[in-house]
């Protein structure tokens, strides 16, 4: 009984490694937990914990937005005054939502997702919130409609902060079309760019053949932006890891 009580703990580690990646200082779950539990948490507006408790439900929760990321990320928003915005990669509207609260009542978000279904689950609670208006929602592949933004000038250099948490194997264009529509100054946020940890795992490494795929594209993401000259970066480890791009040319 006890060596499959131990079994359970090493599976649960794992799986909390593989879905919030290897951390500098987060070694433990409990730490994790304690951060949510003393900074998190009790900041969290009512709306999203009902927004997370929802997607925590979900299947697929795990790809869900962290709460201690999308705290984060609201404050990032108020400090850089982002106003015009985008998201690609929606899910249920937890990280959504949580920009939504933070950028001004006229303040606006381009969300992108290939379906409406998930984000229709989350829709009720942004509604309830008062912030609805504040998001265009576009369902459908990201790359098309980024071309069609690109191809009028007009956005040109108009968003003031993207955040991407999508497909992994498309990192790499996202970004060669959103330096083009970031404003100098603004910044792009990319998610999960340690990839569980698994950006530095070895190439025979026993892990998820999913994991292993994505991998490849999100360590030619990081080596792209790390060489990028139009771009300042910082690749914080927060969550599953996340890199700040700054635009200065």
């Amino acid at each position: 009984m006890a060596a499959n009580r131990e079994g359970q703990e090493e599976n649960k580690d794992r799986l909390f490694k593989l879905l919030h990646g290897n951390k500098t200082l987060l070694q433990s779950e409990k730490l994790y937990e304690y951060i949510l539990q003393t900074s998190v948490y009790p900041r969290e507006p009512q709306c999203l914990k009902e927004i997370r408790e929802l997607t925590d439900k979900h299947p697929w929760s795990a790809m869900m937005t962290s709460p201690d990321e999308a705290q984060f990320l609201s404050m990032l928003l108020k400090l850089i005054n982002a106003k015009n915005t985008m998201e690609i990669g929606v899910f249920t509207g937890y990280s959504l939502l949580a920009t939504a609260l933070a950028i001004p009542d006229d303040g606006k978000i381009l969300a992108l997702d290939i379906t409406k279904e998930h984000y229709e689950k989350g829709l009720p609670i942004i509604q309830k919130a008062g912030v609805a208006h504040k998001i265009d929602f576009r369902e459908g592949p990201a790359l098309p409609l980024l071309d069609q933004l690109i191809q009028d000038e007009k956005y040109h250099g108009t968003f003031d902060f993207v955040f991407v948490d999508a497909d992994k194997d498309n990192y790499v264009n996202y970004h060669k079309r959103l330096i083009e529509l970031v404003k100098v100054g603004g910044v792009i946020g990319y998610d999960n760019t340690l990839w569980g940890g698994s950006v530095v795992a070895p190439p025979d490494a026993d892990l998820d053949e999913h994991l292993l795929y994505l991998r490849d594209f999100v360590q030619e993401l990081n080596k792209a932006l790390a060489v990028d000259p139009r771009i300042e970066i910082c690749q914080l480890s927060i969550a599953d890891g996340v890199t700040l791009c700054r635009r200065i040319g």
